[in-house]
């Protein structure tokens, strides 16, 4: 032990001096004009057009001369005349910037009502990627006395994505009569359900439902007070208190089952299912295993896209294939072409010994690459494989540099500018060949723009290049590093990719740094536990300091959750001691893939399910061999916590390594 510890101590040192003198610099070095232009999209965002205009004027020549001409009209789009505003279309048509600026306009005219030109725009809006735009364009449809209920059914899924368009539209419906009494319902509950207290509080006064808008305004410490009192006949009382058995729900599953005992009796038989699937999804996202029992009771209950994905969750951690595939089945459209519910209805036909029936549904999947992808190819008896690489032509990537929208990229990844920088790329690359988009994705590896040339690569579906997709930056330094503490280096590098996508200055809003995106609470943690004397916490940025303070907070998780892959990635998202309640819920041992599904959080469960996906490509580039994503996954059993996971605990408890959702 003393050996291992005066080597990892002589590693710190010479690593750091490495980081001394060869960690770039993240410093923004701006030139004059560039600092005017920085001031002139803020004096936008501000719509302070006097500031803008007079910082356009000192920009002339400006190399990013669309953006300055977008910004300076930015700053008055809202008293800009259509004349001023098609001129500016006409003049970067197809261009990213124009499409941006048509995004903005077409809210301005939603707003104003002025549904013909909104419609004679909304037809040349190229990404159309807004949902508040989406919600403008129903709306323009029924001002033309047009039925959009179902279209609007579809699209008012997430509470999150509310905007003013999207209050209008369902205030519009309600008004109409398209939005039935069940409908206004859903709409209400779904965003309560979410979390989306405020949304649900003006989508119940929209609705002319002010008694529901103070139920759900109600103190979290007065609900059960509230339910406890006789329930009243009228349609709107009985919705109030499915709402506050949901509100209950959410705190405490069984509480609200007790709840529902009192009054069960009163409600009608569809209110009764309602009732019961909001218990059900709370206690399925706390992992509770009396779930599965409250789904059972929901019968046909118009469920939310959550409640609809973890009715099947809690059926696959019982692994009752029977439910899985009846869960699924249900599932509305949007859902069923997931390829993780396309998966998984494969394996229920596998667990119910249909495999003629589940066989063409993991062939489906086969040519996606990614976590369910390589869990359908190995259904299928076949091996995880890296394709042969298409080689890119250097007059491609000469040809490719001389993109103009590229260029412009470069110029807002120079100022630091990731935003601007990205869809100004994403813009271009969307119109090239698979061809171009390898060069692309090589030009991008030129100019150390990783992140970008990850993405790119990850587009092409018929020629590939691995090495591109799955970089290995600083391999001099992860592989003294990870074979120094005994480290699957293939899974550090899925998990960095997962991170932060190579981006050597990232910073997450929860305070993550650098390309491990270590907290800074982990890295005072790990240099304690350590007892590192040597590190100055000042360089967390620092390539290769942020490299070792994030594979030894990797190792420790990894030790503390027994060697499991899927509970430390778990961990390093979410906050080990997550982890390891999330293991003590399990009833009984289930397959990593099953454990990854039913994560509570989406953020993690996806973080999880990426980079065990990332580490098997690594692996089979590293070895040139297949590989097994099922054998990386391992299983997963409930087990005792040991003196060191709870010192773990103690340690971060409530430190999150992302912006892990709360």
């Amino acid at each position: 032990m003393n050996k291992i510890n005066y080597f990892l101590r002589a590693l710190v040192l010479a690593l750091l001096l490495v980081a001394s003198v060869s960690s770039p610099c993240m410093a923004v070095d701006l030139s004059n004009d560039d600092a005017r232009f920085l001031a002139l999209r803020d004096a936008a965002s501000k719509e302070d057009a006097a500031r803008a205009a007079e910082l356009a004027g000192e920009l002339a020549g400006y190399s990013l001369s669309s953006y300055v001409d977008y910004y300076l009209l930015k700053s008055h789009l809202r008293s800009a005349s259509d004349v001023e505003i098609t001129d500016f279309l006409a003049r970067y048509a197809n261009t990213a910037i124009a499409d941006r600026l048509r995004n903005d306009w077409l809210i301005i005219l939603g707003h104003q009502g002025n549904w013909a030109t909104f419609d004679a725009q909304y037809a040349q809006f190229v990404l159309n990627d807004d949902t508040q735009v989406k919600c403008f364009a129903l709306l323009s449809k029924l001002n033309q006395a047009q039925n959009v209920a179902a279209d609007a059914r579809h699209l008012l899924t997430s509470a999150r994505v509310y905007g003013e368009g999207c209050y209008l539209l369902f205030s519009s419906l309600v008004e109409t009569g398209q939005f039935s009494a069940s409908d206004i319902a859903n709409q209400i509950r779904w965003a309560a359900e979410a979390n989306s207290t405020a949304v649900a509080i003006h989508l119940a006064k929209l609705a002319d439902r002010e008694k529901t808008a103070k139920a759900l305004d109600l103190p979290a410490h007065k609900i059960q007070a509230e339910l406890n009192k006789p329930l009243a006949r009228s349609v709107e009382s009985h919705e109030i208190a499915l709402l506050l058995l949901g509100r209950l729900a959410r705190t405490d599953p069984d509480r609200a089952s007790a709840a529902l005992a009192k009054f069960n009796r009163y409600l009608t038989e569809s209110e009764r299912a309602i009732a019961w699937s909001q218990i059900a999804l709370q206690a399925a996202q706390k992992l509770l295993p009396e779930a599965d029992d409250y789904w059972e009771k929901s019968d046909d209950a118009p469920l939310s896209l959550e409640g609809y994905q973890w009715r099947v969750r809690t059926a696959l951690r019982k692994t009752d294939w029977a439910r899985v595939k009846t869960a699924i089945e249900s599932m509305p459209p949007a859902l069923l072409g997931d390829s993780a519910w396309v998966y998984w209805l494969g394996r229920a036909y596998v667990g119910l010994k249909q495999t003629d029936i589940a066989q063409p549904l993991f062939q489906s999947l086969v040519d996606r690459p990614g976590f369910y992808g390589q869990l359908a190819l190995e259904e299928r008896g076949l091996q995880i494989v890296i394709p042969p690489t298409t080689p890119v032509q250097t007059l491609d990537i000469i040809s490719v540099s001389g993109n103009e929208g590229l260029q412009r990229a470069l110029q807002f990844y120079a100022m630091n500018l990731r935003v601007e920088g990205n869809r100004e790329w994403n813009w271009q690359v969307r119109q090239m060949s698979e061809q171009q988009m390898l060069a692309a994705a090589e030009f991008a590896r030129q100019h150390d723009i990783l992140d970008r040339m990850v993405s790119t690569s990850d587009r092409t579906r018929t020629l590939f290049d691995y090495n591109q997709r799955f970089p290995t930056p600083h391999e001099d330094i992860m592989a003294q590093t990870t074979q120094a503490l005994g480290l699957d280096m293939a899974w550090v590098y899925g998990l960095i990719r997962q991170e932060s996508r190579f981006i050597m200055n990232a910073h997450s809003s929860a305070g993550a740094n650098g390309l491990m995106q270590v907290m800074p609470g982990t890295a005072r943690y790990v240099v304690k536990k350590l007892k590192w004397d040597s590190l100055d916490m000042k360089k967390m940025n620092d390539i290769a300091t942020n490299i070792l303070l994030g594979t030894n907070y990797l190792n420790i998780v990894l030790t503390n959750l027994n060697g499991s892959q899927v509970l430390a990635s778990a961990g390093y998202n979410a906050g080990p001691n997550r982890a390891r309640a999330w293991r003590a819920n399990l009833t009984k041992m289930v397959e990593g893939a099953v454990f990854a599904e039913t994560i509570p959080f989406p953020e993690t469960r996806d973080y999880v399910k990426n980079v065990l996906s990332n580490a098997t490509y690594y692996a089979a580039l590293f070895s040139g061999k297949p590989q097994s994503l099922k054998e990386r996954l391992g299983v997963i059993t409930p087990f005792l916590d040991t003196p060191d996971d709870i010192d773990l605990a103690n340690n971060l408890s409530g430190t999150l390594m992302t912006d892990t959702p709360k």
